[in-house]
């Protein structure tokens, strides 16, 4: 059996790896979940999985974790230590969806034990890929993509070398204001970025995609995970969400990745890997799709992609400010107190404040000075906003 965890439990990601994993209980031990508030469904998949250990990144819901797992023999933890210790628990493989900065830490913990780590935490590429990647070959970790995006160009890439590729085309849905006039963007409220066109995901990571802060940060990843240089990186909207990425070779061919938009196809990929397993999602008929529609993406609709461009030209901890910049934007979005087009504004004059400190973006980069970044820019992110209110 394979000894496995799952960090980020109980969010989607999270929920359909465990979907995948309560198919075949005979084949995974499941080791460590871990999660956020939600600590009685937390409690509920940790009961039905049979696994070693809970966890709750929330110290003030422990009691209520203890409670719902009382009698089931399953211990209980709670707080950034607890999921540090869960993610260094021996397991053959480790889910990474713990969302945001946050999941870097216990991710590179994984990775020291050297294990498979499926991962989802893009955030984690994105502020520190350089010590990721470096960590997982120190240690004999591997690392997974579990990005559809990224995903489908591993798939795409398995037999090549990576000398014969010309560029990686990464694909977009566009998100809820694909179609909205720009001027309509200004006055965009929170519910309706928060509802996607194709894909049925968190409210954040949605908003992400209506903002393409989320394409932004997988440029990013694309370039930390797969070595390219910048300007082989392209996206290209595709509202059909069929086609989730093409690789091109130097002979003019594009390898497509085409599957419906349902994320337990990567899940399961990296799951069962290097094998291909019977996965439960829908089968395309493409007489039915009929068309694929492509389109480059607006420059002014989408700024996050500039702003991504830039922060892959300039290295260092650039990402680490950019992703905590984007992220505490996004705090401000759903609370009210910014609107959707001023995201990118604070993320950018976030990024050019960096820039005017000397030593800051080209600091070493460890997990404290990530982590230090991290801080600034979310503080720097208020300040701005505090500022453009007057």
């Amino acid at each position: 059996m394979r000894r496995v965890s799952i960090l980020g439990a109980t969010g989607s990601i999270g929920q359909n790896t465990i979907d995948l994993i309560a198919r075949e209980p005979d084949r995974f031990d499941v080791v460590a979940l871990t999660g956020g508030r939600n600590v009685e469904q937390l409690a509920r998949d940790a009961r039905a999985l049979r696994a070693e250990t809970a966890v709750t990144a929330y110290p003030d819901r422990l009691d209520d974790l203890r409670t719902a797992l009382s009698g089931s023999g399953i211990e209980a933890a709670a707080g950034p230590a607890a999921l540090q210790d869960a993610a260094a628990r021996p397991a053959d493989w480790v889910m990474s969806a713990i969302v945001g900065a946050a999941g870097l830490a216990p991710g590179l913990e994984a990775l020291k034990q050297g294990a498979t780590l499926a991962l989802a935490n893009k955030e984690s590429l994105v502020c520190a890929g350089a010590m990721v990647m470096e960590t997982a070959c120190r240690h004999g970790g591997r690392i997974l993509p579990v990005d559809s995006e990224h995903s489908a160009v591993f798939q795409a890439l398995i037999g090549e070398e990576m000398e014969s590729v010309e560029r990686i085309i990464i694909t977009a849905s566009g998100g809820a204001f694909r179609d909205w006039p720009l001027e309509a963007l200004k006055s965009a409220t929170l519910d309706e970025a928060s509802s996607h066109p194709n894909w049925d995901m968190g409210q954040r990571i949605t908003i992400d995609s209506a903002s393409m802060f989320n394409k932004a940060l997988e440029l990013i990843e694309t370039k930390e995970y797969f070595g390219v240089s910048p300007d082989r990186i392209e996206v290209i909207v595709h509202p059909e969400s069929l086609v989730h990425a093409l690789v091109g070779f130097r002979d003019g061919a594009l390898m497509a990745h085409v599957g419906p938009p349902d994320m337990r196809h990567a899940i399961g990929f990296a799951l069962n890997w290097p094998d291909r397993a019977e996965l439960p999602v829908h089968r395309l008929d493409l007489a039915q799709v009929g068309q694929l529609n492509f389109r480059a993406p607006d420059d002014l609709r989408y700024p996050a992609l500039r702003l991504a461009r830039n922060v892959m030209q300039r290295g260092g901890l650039a990402g680490a400010v950019f992703n905590a910049a984007k992220e505490r934007a996004l705090d401000m979005f759903i609370a009210g107190e910014v609107g959707f087009l001023d995201m990118a504004i604070i993320v950018e004059e976030v990024l050019t404040r960096f820039e005017a400190e000397p030593g800051l973006i080209d600091a070493e980069m460890t997990l404290e000075t990530v982590m230090q970044t991290d801080h600034l820019a979310r503080t720097w992110a208020v300040e701005v906003m505090q500022e453009r209110a007057g």
